[in-house]
């Protein structure tokens, strides 16, 4: 795993694609519990190099209910975006994960992390890209049927404040889904 993990943080098959430079940011371990598959790190996450080192991060720590020394323990939680690297900035929010990473590290990675019993799918890309066509027609629709994915995967909105509007639309989420959620996490931590 250490040689894999090596090999990821030397990547440079998007470079010429990417304006502010390859920093592939994920973290892992052959014992990571529960694995987060996100979109691509922002612009912040970037700079400090620290995965959902953001406003994101907060709000998803407190969705998941754990400190950020769980979070940030890779015998915890596994963190692998779509895209390793900062996509760059669009007309609204960030450009789209780059395609290129996870055909490439996550079979790799996932052979070697048998121990995770949940896969968190943050965003529609993770989503699609996992679920194929047993994804909803949107992501409100995968995110409510979330049951229907479980026990392997558990299907998330992005926790960006940028999100609200969707979060207020969407009250159910916070009042029924977070609180189990929290429940399963808690568990497998637990285990």
């Amino acid at each position: 795993m250490k040689t894999l993990l090596n090999e990821i943080k030397q990547c440079t098959i998007c470079e010429k694609h990417l304006k502010s430079g390859v920093r592939p940011i994920m973290a892992a371990s052959a014992k990571s519990r529960i694995l987060i598959i996100g979109q691509a790190p922002g612009r912040k996450v970037h700079e400090s190099g620290i995965p959902w080192d953001d406003k994101s991060g907060e709000k998803l720590r407190d969705w998941l209910g754990v400190t950020k020394t769980s979070f940030y323990n890779p015998d915890h939680f596994g963190i692998l975006p779509m895209g390793f690297c900062y996509p760059g900035k669009a007309t609204t929010g960030d450009l789209p994960p780059r395609s290129e990473c996870a055909p490439q590290w996550h079979p790799r990675l996932l052979e070697k992390m048998d121990r995770v019993a949940l896969i968190l799918l943050i965003g529609r890309y993770g989503q699609k890209y996992y679920l194929k066509n047993e994804a909803g027609k949107n992501l409100t629709q995968t995110v409510a049927a979330w049951q229907n994915y479980l026990p392997h995967y558990f299907p998330l909105p992005h926790p960006s404040p940028l999100n609200f509007r969707w979060q207020r639309k969407n009250p159910w989420f916070e009042t029924e889904v977070v609180p189990e959620l929290k429940k399963r996490v808690g568990l497998i931590l637990k285990a």
